[in-house]
């Protein structure tokens, strides 16, 4: 039986996801690579709120907001009040996060030395496929698609 898109999304995550978790152990590193953009985002710039945070990673602010409470607790951020009013929430990395960063940008190299490897051996560019695919949902979402292909199939029955 032929696995369904999402199924298949679901295991390449878990297949990546949890080599790159293996390598950060193998570093000696207690970390998960779901922070990893917002520790890029706040290595390159010194702060940021949730909402920037979420839109210069690429994630939704709920994932940020929970990504961020969750390095904050591990030590490796440091939250205040900002904003005029004082209620934004002002993010950047707390010295502990700040001693990790030499670490972690070799681990970031090796992941993308080995991801640009994965990319060379496939037919299609993983990398690529992936960006035009979001692309493409960004213009037309896969709701409005489901939505569509449903229309057509109560439309013929």
């Amino acid at each position: 039986m032929k696995q369904g898109l999402g199924t298949q999304l679901r295991h390449l995550i878990e297949l990546l996801d949890g080599a790159v978790l293996q390598a950060y152990m193998d570093a000696g590193l207690d970390y998960r690579p779901r922070y990893t953009p917002v520790i890029r985002v706040l290595a390159q710039q010194q702060s940021a709120t949730i909402g920037q945070l979420a839109e210069l990673a690429g994630i939704t602010q709920p994932a940020a907001t929970q990504t961020v409470a969750l390095m904050k607790k591990e030590g490796l951020l440091l939250v205040v009040a900002g904003g005029e009013d004082g209620r934004q929430r002002v993010v950047r990395l707390s010295p502990q996060g700040e001693l990790l960063l030499p670490r972690l940008q070799a681990c970031w190299q090796a992941t993308k030395r080995a991801a640009d490897g994965l990319d060379a051996e496939l037919a299609f560019p993983l990398s690529a496929c992936l960006a035009q695919a979001i692309a493409v949902l960004e213009q037309r979402p896969f709701g409005e698609r489901i939505r569509e292909a449903s229309k057509k199939l109560q439309s013929t029955t």
